[in-house]
């Protein structure tokens, strides 16, 4: 594991960007005191693996680009029938917002 101040990080990130890429993690310190640390986003994929959609699900909630649900869906749709569209979707969502589902 690499260590880097901040001063040092910022001057040479494209070097300590490379040690990541190439599987290493970087401890970053601010005055000696580790304060965060810089690993690779996934090793496989570095390695010409494609990421599974767990994987992608779990990379994106880290980023935080996404939120996962923690209910179950099917309960949920136990108690809430889908909407009918009858014509124009648009008028359906306009309905659906007026009845208060």
């Amino acid at each position: 594991m690499k260590k880097a101040g901040i001063a040092e990080l910022k001057n040479n990130l494209s070097r300590y960007i490379n040690y990541v890429r190439g599987g290493e993690t970087v401890l970053v310190l601010d005055r000696k005191v580790p304060v965060a640390r810089i690993t690779p986003i996934a090793q496989v994929a570095a390695a010409g693996h494609k990421m599974t959609d767990e994987e992608r699900l779990d990379y994106l909630e880290s980023i935080g680009a996404i939120r996962r649900g923690k209910g179950d869906m099917r309960e949920w749709l136990k108690h809430h029938k889908p909407i009918k569209v009858r014509g124009s979707v648009l008028q359906a969502l306009l309905d659906e917002r007026e009845s208060g589902w």
